[in-house]
């Protein structure tokens, strides 16, 4: 595998119509905007404000929309063509959209900017950029640290990106790389220069390699069949620690070796996995039928994969869930949508139940994977929770286990990420030095900083994990 560091960086590729509010809007002026060639007439206006609210971005029919989430306004929206993916680019801000071949960033318009020891904030209408690359059949998203990979399922072709570059209008490409065959399959940039990537084809994968910053390879295992959802967490103090799942139960990468997880059933697959660099504990779904009734296993109990001894328990909710029902909060619960419309809040250690939220009504899991169902993303201290169904979003306090905040949703999603504007991570969206955190009606959410990557969400990955209960990998 060959890695070529890209000297020349940022070619972008308008590869999406976009419509924004009034403008559709370009590079905002000082730079703090994506490139505006051919993606609009005039750059939107920004306006300074003292503290930066949440954007909810939501994927539907159509194209994207987005929502300021103290109200549900509607804020802009972009048209695209065909079944859209979101996925965090990694700088708080923008947002990665896979559609129609191609990877392009969405600027929420939320703008954090450094002054001294405190920060000016502004915002601006959300607009689709012309930041982007080609990728048939785009994958996944993976931000780490200060870079995110790119990944082209059709090519395998990944490109490494720094998404601090994307205020300035520039792609930030680092380096481009392919694996030996296309493949679906992920990678994940190291923080000492190196990447963890897949090797497969179309019919099989099972290898897992990290290389160097030379692009040697460092470790690898084949005993990773169907190789399918990582996740970083807690690294140790020779680096970092990344969670895979596979089908015949979960691998670590820690230590610069591989350790297999040992599973008491012949398949076990963990394809959904969620992380955060705070805790060595990993969430992941629990399937443990290779070939289920009907062709979709609808499992109640979920994994809590401990990095640190290579274990696994597993913990049964008495409700069904899907691939869309997982997430991780500020202090690294683990969260989990289940079918009897509660949001189940765990202690990821113990797997204790901290708190059970009703916050939809009873769903089955739809047929098709791509079909709208319950779902949500983590900011702020916050789990937002989409009712497709019922066009709703409860805005939940993680850590008091209670609903604050409901809003009707003008579209009917399939997928959500939440911006706050704050390349210091997922929950850092309160103010400069000095400034106090938002109070939502009573629960106060200061934010907590997190890897700006990391479980973007240690890696939230909304969005990158995914497969449908046929265990086709998405």
């Amino acid at each position: 595998m060959k890695r070529r560091v890209v000297a020349l960086a940022g070619a972008g590729v308008l590869a999406l119509a976009a419509c924004s509010g009034g403008d559709s809007g370009g590079a905002s002026d000082g730079g703090s905007s994506g490139a505006s060639d051919g993606a609009a007439e005039s750059a939107p206006e920004q306006v300074e404000v003292g503290a930066l609210s949440p954007r909810i971005v939501l994927a539907h029919d159509g194209g994207v929309t987005t929502l300021d989430s103290t109200d549900g306004t509607e804020l802009g929206s972009a048209e695209l063509e065909g079944y859209v993916r979101l996925n965090p680019a990694g700088d708080g801000r923008h947002v990665a959209v896979s559609a129609a071949d191609a990877i392009t960033m969405y600027d929420t318009g939320l703008i954090a900017q450094a002054h001294g020891d405190h920060f000016h904030y502004y915002e601006q209408e959300p607009l689709l950029t012309d930041l982007g690359v080609d990728a048939p059949h785009p994958g996944h998203v993976v931000p780490h640290g200060d870079r995110t990979a790119l990944f082209a399922d059709g090519t395998g072709d990944v490109t490494v990106i720094d998404p601090s570059q994307l205020a300035e209008g520039d792609l930030g490409v680092l380096e481009e790389t392919s694996t030996e065959d296309p493949h679906h399959g992920v990678a994940v940039p190291l923080s000492d220069g190196g990447m963890l990537v897949t090797q497969g084809t179309e019919d099989a994968r099972s290898t897992v390699q990290v290389l160097d910053a030379d692009g040697n390879v460092t470790a690898e295992t084949d005993d990773c069949p169907g190789v399918h959802g990582e996740a970083a967490a807690q690294p140790t103090e020779s680096g970092d620690v990344i969670s895979l799942g596979c089908e015949n139960g979960p691998v670590i990468y820690r230590d610069g070796e591989f350790h297999k997880v040992p599973v008491e059933t012949d398949y076990q697959r963990s394809g959904n996995q969620k992380g955060v660099e705070s805790s060595p504990i990993v969430l992941a779904d629990h399937k443990v039928e290779a070939e289920p009734e009907g062709g979709i296993e609808r499992p109640t109990e979920i994994a809590l994969i401990d990095t640190r001894d290579d274990s696994m328990q597993t913990v049964d909710l008495g409700s069904e869930y899907w691939f869309r029902s997982l997430d991780r909060g500020p202090e690294g619960e683990a969260l989990v949508l289940t079918a009897d419309g509660e949001l189940n809040i765990l202690d990821p250690e113990t797997g204790e139940m901290l708190h059970e939220v009703p916050v939809t009504g009873e769903w089955t899991e739809p047929d098709e994977w791509q079909q709208p169902g319950p779902m949500m993303a983590v900011a702020d201290g916050t789990a937002f929770v989409v009712d497709p169904e019922a066009q709703k979003l409860s805005m939940v306090d993680i850590a008091g286990g209670e609903v604050y905040r409901e809003l009707d949703l003008p579209v009917v999603p399939h997928e959500i990420q939440v911006a706050t504007g704050t390349a210091s991570g997922e929950y850092d969206v309160s103010g400069g030095e000095g400034e106090e955190g938002h109070d939502h009606e009573g629960h106060d959410h200061e934010g907590e900083a997190s890897d700006a990557g990391g479980d973007h969400e240690g890696h939230d990955h909304e969005g990158h994990d995914h497969e449908d209960e046929e265990g086709h990998d998405h």
